[in-house]
C-alpha cells in the first residue's frame, strides 16, 4: 500500500478498490473476512503506508425462501433489474413471525435468477419499504446490479419521493429535518431521534393543506429505517394512520376540527406514506429511469373524502 492511503478508512478505501459497495465491505469487516496485518479490524481503521489487507469474499447464501404464486405489479423489468409497486400490508423480505406471503416469495416465483448477494432471505433486495408502505422498489437480479444500485443508494443519486398525510400544519414548506437516528433507547422496535444516531435528512413541501392535516411530497436524503414516520413524529406531525409514531394523535385536537380529525383518523386503516416515485441512471445503460405511481385506492379515497368534507 502506498502512501497516497495514508489516513484512509479502511472500508471507503477497500471500496474504491474492488467492486463491492461499503455495506457490504462493512459486512466482510465485521464478519472476520478482512484482516488488515493479520489482525480484524474496525472498518473506519486508518490506514497507513506498508499496511497489508487480506480479504475473503464468501459465495453468496443459497437462497432458503419458498416461492410463492402471490400478485406481483411490476412496473419496468429488464435483464438486470425490475420495478415492483408493493402494496400496503406485503413484508418485503420473510423474517420471524413473516416466513411467508413476502415480496421476497413473490419475487422467486417471477425471477428465477435473482441476486444473491442480500443473502438467504433477502435475495435481490436492494432497500426497503415498511410492511405498511406501499409503493416503488427496486429489486437486482444479479450480483453486479446490486452493487451499483446499493453504491448509487449510498452516494445520493437514487431519487425517492413519497406522498405523506401528515397531522397539523407545517411550521414552514418547503422544509427539511436533519436529526440523526437510532434505536430508541426505552423500546429496540422503534427507531427515533438519538445524538449517537446515523445522519438522517428528509425534505417535505406541502401539496394540500386540510382542516387538521396536510398532503405532502417527502424527499429521502438519507435511508434510514422508519426515517420520514420518526422524522414528521419528531417535529409533531407525525403521519395518519401510524399506530407506532402518531397513534391517538388527534384527541389533543378542539374546537370545529376535532370531529373531521376524529373522522380522518377512523377512515386511516394503515399509515398514509406511499412511494409514488423513484429515479436512477440504470447500471448497464446508463439510461434514467423516473418511474411513477399514483395513490392507491385506499389512500386515494381518504383524500376525496377530504376535500368532499371541505366543500360541504
Amino acid at each position: 500500500m502506498g502512501p497516497e492511503s495514508e489516513g484512509a478508512r479502511l472500508d471507503r478505501w477497500l471500496s474504491e478498490q474492488v467492486e463491492l459497495s461499503r455495506t457490504r465491505i462493512a459486512a466482510l469487516i465485521e464478519g472476520g473476512d478482512v484482516l488488515l496485518n493479520g489482525v480484524s479490524p474496525r472498518k473506519s481503521e486508518p490506514l497507513a503506508p506498508g499496511d497489508r489487507i487480506e480479504m475473503t469474499v464468501p459465495e453468496p447464501e443459497a437462497i432458503t425462501a419458498e416461492a410463492e404464486d402471490l400478485p406481483l405489479e411490476i412496473v419496468h423489468e429488464d435483464e438486470d433489474l425490475l420495478v415492483v409497486n408493493k402494496p400496503a400490508g406485503m413484508v418485503v423480505h420473510p423474517a420471524k413471525g413473516h416466513p411467508r406471503g413476502t415480496l421476497v416469495n413473490a419475487l422467486l416465483h417471477h425471477v428465477t435468477d435473482l441476486s444473491g448477494i442480500g443473502g438467504k432471505l433477502r435475495p435481490g433486495i436492494v432497500h426497503r419499504l415498511d410492511r405498511d408502505t406501499s409503493g416503488l422498489l427496486v429489486v437486482a437480479k444479479n450480483d453486479p446490479t446490486h452493487q451499483a444500485l446499493s453504491d448509487a443508494l449510498r452516494k445520493r443519486k437514487v431519487r425517492r419521493l413519497y406522498r405523506a398525510l401528515s397531522w397539523g400544519h407545517l411550521s414552514e414548506s418547503p422544509l427539511t429535518i436533519d436529526a440523526p437516528l437510532g434505536r430508541d433507547p426505552s423500546d429496540r422496535t422503534r427507531r427515533a431521534v438519538v445524538s449517537d444516531g446515523k445522519r438522517a435528512v428528509t425534505h417535505a413541501r406541502v401539496v394540500d393543506r386540510l382542516p387538521a392535516a396536510e398532503l405532502l411530497d417527502v424527499a429521502l436524503e438519507t435511508g434510514r429505517t422508519h426515517q420520514i414516520r420518526v422524522h414528521l413524529a419528531h417535529i409533531g406531525h407525525p403521519i395518519v394512520g401510524d399506530e407506532t409514531y402518531g397513534a391517538g394523535w388527534s384527541r389533543g385536537m378542539s374546537g370545529s376540527v376535532r370531529g373531521w380529525a376524529r373522522e380522518l383518523e377512523a377512515m386511516a386503516d394503515r399509515q398514509f406514506l406511499h412511494a409514488r416515485r423513484l429515479a436512477f441512471r440504470h447500471p448497464s445503460s446508463g439510461e434514467l429511469l423516473d418511474l411513477r405511481v399514483p395513490l392507491p385506492a385506499d389512500l386515494e379515497r381518504i383524500i376525496a373524502w377530504a376535500h368532499g368534507k371541505e366543500d360541504r
